[in-house]
């Protein structure tokens, strides 16, 4: 089991490492791939357990501030490899039977220079470094962007041209800490990294993890699938969280919005916890205690 005083640590690279190092030592069935680098040459990680067949993607750490979702995942990651090796019931669950029928995919840190630069400044940037400082301020405590100053989530192939004219008409020009959708959807390596692995055509349904509100997200555009709304609205059930639809410069160019939209299956955005981003570790044991039985159905449904 994942190190409590590691876990209640800020998501670097220097503490994901610590984590993901301790579960494949704990869990020699755990896999972990490179599924490409960021603008530093930072790797993106993939963890999986269960069925390569088809498999359920949990995402997180899209934005700098939002790092809390990385450790959020990585201790999910760790329950269940727990639950499979000692055969326990996890929210009344046996994990082993269903992973073999369809397995847990995670990509624990979409955006590993934007959190880099959150948590550790601008000298993390590396040949970015005059960018994030420019943009930046030289206060990087609110970046959420990669190294470029790009939004991730704003950054795939969904409305990105109706979100970029949002951006134009809000004044959003330039690489910048947030909402900055790039030259051209998947103009970013975090998401055609992401982007690219989906279209190994094996996810049959996607979660993105972000922070705050405690809300979720189903829907988009075109895409109203009876079985998405049935799926959001149980899992809206298990945790308290609220179905609700984004508006403005939250609609479009997302992970989830870009996933329903290339491939007709069920997404979801997921805004964990509720304050002021970054969310402090100390609320860290209520959002996962909120969260943990909602994540154990999102492998069931």
């Amino acid at each position: 089991m994942l190190d409590s005083i590691i876990l209640r640590s800020k998501a670097d690279r220097k503490t994901r490492e610590i984590l993901i190092g301790s579960l494949l030592t704990d869990y020699g069935f755990l896999t972990r791939d490179t599924i490409g680098e960021s603008r530093c040459a930072r790797p993106i990680d993939l963890l999986s357990v269960g069925s390569r067949r088809k498999q359920v993607l949990l995402t997180a750490g899209y934005h700098g501030m939002e790092w809390i979702t990385t450790l959020l995942l990585l201790r999910f990651m760790d329950d269940v490899c727990h639950s499979i090796l000692t055969g326990e019931t996890m929210c009344g669950v046996k994990l082993a039977p269903l992973l073999n029928q369809r397995g847990l995919a995670l990509i624990p840190c979409v955006n590993p220079d934007g959190v880099e630069i959150q948590i550790n400044g601008a000298g993390t940037a590396g040949a970015y470094e005059a960018l994030v400082t420019d943009a930046s301020g030289g206060d990087t405590s609110h970046w959420q962007a990669n190294a470029c100053g790009v939004d991730i989530n704003h950054n795939f192939a969904a409305c990105w041209n109706e979100l970029k004219a949002m951006e134009l008409s809000n004044g959003i020009k330039a690489p910048a800490p947030t909402r900055y959708g790039g030259e051209y959807p998947e103009s970013e390596p975090e998401s055609r990294s992401v982007a690219s692995y989906c279209r190994t055509g094996n996810i049959t349904h996607a979660l993105a993890f972000h922070s705050q509100g405690e809300e979720i997200y189903w829907d988009f555009g075109e895409y109203r699938a009876e079985e998405s709304r049935q799926m959001a609205l149980s899992m809206s059930q298990s945790s308290g969280y609220t179905v609700s639809e984004p508006t403005g410069l939250a609609v479009g160019g997302g992970f989830k919005d870009w996933f329903v939209s290339k491939f007709g299956r069920p997404a979801f955005t997921i805004e964990v916890g509720k304050g002021t981003n970054p969310l402090p570790m100390k609320d860290f044991d209520g959002i996962y205690d909120k969260i943990k039985e909602m994540l154990v159905l999102s492998l069931v449904l």
